[in-house]
């Protein structure tokens, strides 16, 4: 056998065939053709057995020389193949970054973050600092310091969930946020305050009644503040969750920590004042409680109540939103009802 002559002819019609590789599947079939198990490459020892000593290593020198010379001209055109492939690919899929966006369904805000979003953006707009504190209180911030010593008569309408300390409760309210921020201003300043936040209180669930809910109190500490200066914050209050043309008004009331203690109502949004089923016919919607502070917790706070006065006031967010949204059960806020997704949706696009 002429080896010599054997191996041009492979290598000729190697490098003929290998112009006419276009892509992966080409290449494959060539590769197979020539160092594939019954390749042309291959069948050059297959008679090794039959030759003498000094033919088989003539013949296994060169066997293996154009397996090498032919296995680095395949991988060289199998990486320039796969480059070529890789350029068309991103070609075709190139991203034009001018287009519009793909909106994505992200789901829809909670209705009771945003109501108390939407307050604590009005508040700060006034001058106020959002504040919070630990929901599992003290007996002494949640009561004592608020005129509310141990036997009060006012502590039984509370309901409050103790912990196995009498000391220790979960807060019934968020005035004891009010009462540590009085406390850590050593300076005695004004201050101007809201306490957003989870409260508890024994109760049996209902459409309008719940064992836990959330509280939005203020506090205003200042000299020389009057029942108008409450008036005017709630009007501004008012208006912005209801609607320019609802209308505030004072109902005396009792609060152990403020006096003289208020109601806070405003003018029925369903009736204008008519009379209906949502306002009982009175015209008008309780929607808070208010007063001055009580010079007894100004006293108890380190201020003294012959020179600074204040106000403070208390919302309930599921009462201003179930106004607000239309929304009979409180009980919804804490199901995983989807409708109430879209009660929200309808009333912020009107």
């Amino acid at each position: 056998m002429d080896i010599e002559k054997k191996v041009c002819e492979i290598r000729d019609n190697l490098n003929k065939e290998i112009e006419s590789v276009n892509n992966m599947n080409d290449l494959s079939n060539l590769k197979i053709k020539y160092l594939g198990k019954k390749g042309e490459i291959t069948l050059l020892t297959s008679d090794m057995a039959s030759l003498s000593i000094e033919m088989k290593k003539e013949v296994g020198r060169v066997a293996n020389e154009l397996k090498k010379e032919a296995t680095d001209i395949i991988s060289k055109i199998e990486q320039e193949i796969k480059e070529k492939e890789l350029n068309e690919k991103l070609k075709s899929e190139k991203i034009d970054i001018t287009l519009p966006s793909t909106k994505i369904n992200v789901g829809s805000a909670n209705i009771l973050e945003s109501l108390i979003e939407e307050i604590e953006e009005l508040f700060l707009s006034m001058g106020y600092d959002v504040v919070e504190g630990p929901e599992v209180e003290k007996d002494l911030y949640n009561f004592e310091l608020l005129n509310l010593p141990k036997g009060h008569p006012a502590r039984d309408a509370q309901d409050t969930f103790y912990t196995f300390e009498d000391s220790l409760l979960l807060r019934s309210q968020t005035s004891p946020v009010q009462i540590r921020t009085m406390l850590a201003n050593k300076e005695k300043t004004p201050l101007r305050v809201i306490c957003p936040g989870k409260t508890y209180r024994r109760d049996d669930d209902d459409a309008t009644h719940s064992h836990q809910f959330t509280q939005i109190e203020g506090l205003l500490v200042d000299k020389n503040v009057s029942l108008a200066d409450l008036k005017g914050t709630f009007d501004i209050v008012a208006k912005k969750l209801f609607g320019n043309e609802r209308e505030t008004r004072f109902r005396p009331s009792f609060y152990p920590f403020t006096e003289p203690s208020v109601e806070l109502d405003i003018s029925c949004f369903n009736c204008g004042g008519k009379g209906c089923n949502i306002c009982k016919g009175t015209g008008w919607i309780t929607v808070g409680g208010a007063g001055i502070v009580h010079h007894n917790v100004l006293d108890n706070c380190g201020y003294d109540s012959n020179v600074w006065s204040g106000f403070a006031f208390g919302f309930g967010a599921e009462r201003l939103a179930m106004l607000k949204y239309g929304i009979t059960d409180i009980r919804t806020f804490y199901t995983n009802d989807l409708r109430i997704k879209d009660i929200f949706d309808r009333k912020e696009a009107e």
